[in-house]
């Protein structure tokens, strides 16, 4: 467990930095700044408190050999909290919210609901696995307490790519090109994301059914620190394509009959042309033959007439 202390002082370097990315430009957009935007500085925020309560922990752990009760149940509780409310702010993405729809509707209690089961499973899991005597859970234990967390991030994983697909199908269909590049391109790196877990997954699995006398014990910690760096890598790529700035408004929901194009001004020009009446249709001839006799050739006026 020693490599877990420098580990999580690199994390915590780590979110600090993001940080000052994020917080900086919040400031400088503040005016500009629409709920979805919210959430991520709420998780920012929870995972720096995560990440360095977790060091004091392993700190205070690796001087006195006691593991710290109070640190460890705060260090458990926020990281409990900001897997949760990050699984949420990119489901509601997903869905969404603040992009597509100003709210979630119906579904915003089957969210919430889904948000504190994986909460509350999630939270005895840690509790069991970090406070108190350090000690490896019987296979049974263990499976029972990881069961329920492993189904629910599946029911997660289903209901985001679900609700992707819908809402990119929308975004199509409705024109927003803007607001459909950044959601393929989170598609893209939710996909990866996923794909690179399956992987490491099948690693874990391997490397545990080959060390079940728990011979190679100073590399299990590279097992946790994957999924903090793989997380923390898939909150850097959210803050980079919806990063607050003054073109903010753009990505938000508009209630004002605009979205119905979501234009570019720098690659797209939509101009309606402004019908020509009657009126102005029979007044041409008579005011080219004006120009005809103040001085402009037939040359020139048959010029004009192709053109």
């Amino acid at each position: 467990m020693a490599p877990m202390k420098i580990f999580y002082q690199f994390m915590s370097f780590a979110f600090v930095f993001l940080g000052i990315f994020w917080f900086s430009q919040y400031a400088r957009s503040w005016k500009d700044v629409f709920p979805l935007q919210n959430c991520i500085t709420a998780v920012i925020t929870l995972g720096m408190f995560e990440m360095a309560l977790w060091y004091f922990d392993y700190a205070e752990f690796n001087e006195t050999g006691v593991r710290p009760m109070g640190t460890t149940v705060w260090a458990v509780t926020f990281g409990t909290v900001k897997r949760t409310v990050a699984r949420m702010v990119i489901l509601m993405v997903s869905m969404g919210y603040g992009v597509v729809r100003p709210t979630l509707g119906g579904l915003t209690s089957k969210v919430l609901m889904l948000g504190g089961t994986f909460f509350l499973a999630s939270e005895v899991l840690e509790l069991v696995e970090n406070v108190g005597t350090v000690s490896d859970l019987s296979g049974k234990a263990r499976l029972f307490l990881v069961l329920p967390s492993a189904v629910l991030d599946v029911f997660f994983i289903l209901w985001i790519f679900t609700s992707l697909s819908a809402t990119l199908n929308k975004l199509q269909a409705r024109r927003m090109l803007v607001k459909l590049d950044i959601y393929r391109k989170f598609t893209n790196a939710l996909a990866v994301a996923v794909i690179v877990s399956v992987g490491w997954i099948c690693y874990e699995l391997y490397f545990k059914s080959k060390d079940i006398y728990n011979e190679k014990w100073q590399n299990a910690w590279i097992i946790p620190a994957f999924w903090q760096v793989l997380s923390f890598s898939l909150l850097c790529v959210i803050c980079v394509l919806w990063a607050p700035s003054q073109n903010s408004t753009r990505y938000a929901y508009r209630d004002d009959g605009s979205e119905e194009f979501d234009r570019d001004e720098t690659t797209l020009t939509l101009i309606k042309p402004s019908p020509i009446s009657s009126k102005e249709v029979r007044s041409l001839p008579d005011e080219r033959s004006v120009q005809g006799s103040n001085g402009v050739s037939n040359g020139d006026l048959e010029e004009d007439k192709t053109e």
